[in-house]
């Protein structure tokens, strides 16, 4: 499989035999998405749940190595200008979309610069109303489209409105993959259940809800180091158990053969209380650490416009603030994920960025603190102040029901509505929810990433501006940043001014 840097602590368990399911020769790799996978449509991959099967099934330009380094792709090179705004792409000749009936002889057809055109003029047509929309703000527009071309089928070219560092960072994004037009055109809205690509791995079945399995590709272009072509397994397949304990049991049985991360069913039985995998399972399991650049936040949304400001505290930042000290990031990591994380200290960004973030002042616990901003707000002791609704998914019910417990100390009364993961997502997008438990991973290993979270033109639902959080002095600094052509230091100030 191809590695995509979801990049604070990332777990990976895998079963050390797993004989089930073997047949004959083939090699199978096996994992469950207990949140389902609603598209297989790269203009919609928008979390890591969509992002990974449409990893194995497209590919872009560019990619990231696991080191964060990016490295060609369909692209074999690339020229910037010096300017910094013009990007030339030259293209291998030696890659095919997956076989399908509707190219000539069932044969895959080869990729040429003018599928880049279509794909990537596809990301911001407002009938397709892709989330992926807003990172081509940074490309200057022809009317309504995209300011890019292809002279010949090997040369892309693409063209911005400034310097932009990232921007390759920003092209390894699932967002950016090339898809064939005819095939896409074909079956409109079913291209998600009917995706064509050129990645390793193509579709065999999907049966919604059940399974997803993806069959090697044998026509992949990529080759290891060793000359090897790509990819080694066979196939992957998919299931869709939503329950966390039947999906560890069908792990523990050899049934799947990894789990990501941790969760708070399974946790004490499979970890020690500082992470390390419980001895018990030293001969049957293997338990890999790597760095993992995701941010867990609590968003307030800040649009005074959708509700009404006389009946909301939040919009207090006295309030927000009181939040923010109010609850033990330090026990909650120790406690809850047995010491799997960072306690979010520092700010938005998280450590292993390429900026300095280490003397950034974040919100550290004191409860005092909380109580004095609560009475300065006008509610001391939490008197008068209207119950608070947190909406998260039953994934982390656990952590919000701490952070409950503890604002509770402090006089903050905290209701914990509890969503499925679709319908909490739909819902954060389309700015519904007032108070929210959300997550950011990293697109591409830059700050300014993080720092895109809260720029005002990239309000939701056509940016990940979830909050609606808006300041025009805010929008200059984060303007500046992006002219710089090493903007590590000016990062340092634009994150620390954000608090």
């Amino acid at each position: 499989m191809k590695y995509y840097p979801l990049l604070v602590l990332s777990l990976l368990f895998f079963v050390s035999c797993s004989p089930n399911d073997r047949q004959g020769s083939q090699n199978v790799f096996r994992y469950n998405e207990s949140k389902g996978i609603p598209t297989l449509d790269p203009a919609f991959a928008r979390n890591q749940t969509i992002i990974w099967p449409v990893n194995q099934l497209f590919n872009g330009l560019v990619q990231m190595d696991n080191q964060l380094n990016v490295l060609p792709c369909i692209a074999k090179s690339w020229d910037i200008s010096e300017d910094g705004l013009k990007y030339t792409f030259n293209l291998r000749s030696d890659v095919h979309f997956h076989d399908h009936s509707l190219f000539t002889n069932g044969k895959g057809r080869k990729v040429v610069a003018q599928d880049f055109v279509y794909s990537l003029n596809r990301v911001i047509d407002p009938q397709i109303a892709s989330p992926g929309f807003w990172i081509m703000n940074i490309v200057n527009r022809k009317g309504d489209w995209l300011d890019c071309e292809a002279p010949n089928d090997s040369t892309f070219i693409i063209n911005l409105n400034q310097p932009f560092p990232a921007f390759t960072g920003l092209l390894t994004m699932q967002y950016c993959s090339v898809v064939p037009r005819e095939i896409v055109e074909h079956f409109g809205d079913d291209f998600r259940s009917n995706p064509v690509g050129t990645g390793p791995f193509k579709i065999k079945l999907w049966v919604e809800g059940e399974k997803l399995v993806l069959l090697k590709n044998k026509n992949y272009f990529e080759t290891d180091n060793s000359g090897i072509r790509l990819p080694y397994l066979d196939a992957v397949a998919i299931t869709f158990v939503p329950d966390k304990q039947s999906e560890f049991m069908e792990f523990l049985t050899g049934r799947l053969d990894f789990l990501s991360g941790v969760n708070a069913v399974y946790k004490d039985e499979i970890l020690s209380r500082n992470g390390d995998l419980q001895s018990n399972y030293e001969d049957r399991i293997q338990l890999l650490k790597s760095p993992y650049l995701n941010t867990e936040y609590l968003g307030f949304m800040l649009d005074e416009s959708k509700y009404d400001k006389e009946n909301n505290p939040l919009l207090d930042k006295r309030i927000r603030q009181a939040i923010n000290y109010g609850f033990d990031r330090r026990k909650m990591m120790a406690y809850l994920r047995n010491n799997i994380g960072i306690p979010a200290e520092k700010g938005f960004v998280p450590p292993g960025m390429p900026s300095s973030t280490k003397n950034v002042k974040g919100y550290i616990y004191n409860s005092d603190k909380a109580r004095d901003l609560l009475k300065d707000a006008g509610y001391e002791n939490g008197i008068g102040l209207p119950e608070i609704t947190l909406t998260t998914t039953g994934d982390y019910v656990d952590l919000c029901e701490f952070i409950q417990y503890q604002l509770s100390e402090v006089g903050i009364k905290i209701n914990i509505d509890v969503a499925s993961g679709g319908a909490f997502r739909g819902m954060v997008s389309n700015s519904k929810l007032e108070f929210f438990r959300g997550s950011w991973i990293a697109d591409y290993p830059e700050a300014e990433n993080y720092l895109s979270l809260f720029y005002s033109k990239n309000f939701s639902p056509n940016g990940p501006n979830y909050t609606h959080f808006a300041s025009a002095e805010y929008d200059r600094l984060y303007q500046e940043v992006l002219k710089e052509q090493n903007p590590i230091n000016d990062s340092f100030f634009i994150i620390q001014w954000i608090r």
